[in-house]
């Protein structure tokens, strides 16, 4: 068999998801119960509502005759391999998960995972608000950043009132810990 249809290796290649970070190796999955319900409800709908409605579409193609001219068999069986490649995604972050409920926090004073971070850049007048929470839930436009982004490991262990330095893509940045809550 040609070299270009085989796999190398036999590893699973979820992690390598395009757009999808990889943990660092060792670490563990962190997530907030919200982040780790949003992916339990994309697992649940993919297994019990796409892919059955998926299968049955491309079972109806495949019995239409000539596989090789037919766009509903060809791309029904591409989306098919997207869906399952997903499923064995999710299922891997789902058993590494570790759920971690920031309200039940026990030091409030520091930094850690869960907590909502009012900071300013010193000599700067601009406030900006950001809740550390696992990589599968990030979104920084809506203020939720990784416990792997550079300004988040900065910020762990940090208390109200210190001046944490770190190296982000615009240049080393200064910044005041103005506020710590965990929700």
């Amino acid at each position: 068999m040609n070299k270009a249809f085989v796999k190398e290796n036999d590893e699973d290649d979820e992690e390598s998801m395009p757009g999808v970070p990889s943990l660092p190796p060792g670490t563990r999955n962190y997530m907030t119960r919200i982040g780790y319900e949003v992916l339990r409800n994309e697992l649940d709908k993919l297994v019990r509502e796409e892919r059955p409605a998926l299968v049955e579409t491309i079972r109806w193609a495949a019995s239409n005759g000539d596989r090789s001219e037919n766009g509903d068999y060809i791309y029904g069986k591409k989306r098919l391999r997207e869906i399952d490649r997903r499923v064995r995604f999710l299922i891997k972050r789902l058993e590494s998960a570790t759920v971690v409920t920031p309200a039940d926090q026990e030091n409030t004073e520091q930094v850690f995972f869960g907590a909502t971070v009012t900071v300013c850049d010193v000599g700067c007048e601009a406030e900006a608000t950001y809740q550390i929470v696992g990589v599968d839930e990030a979104n920084a436009s809506e203020g939720r950043i990784s416990w792997i982004a550079p300004l988040s490991r900065a910020l762990l262990k940090a208390r109200e009132g210190d001046v944490v330095r770190f190296a982000s893509p615009a240049g080393l940045r200064e910044i005041e810990v103005l506020e710590i809550r965990y929700e």
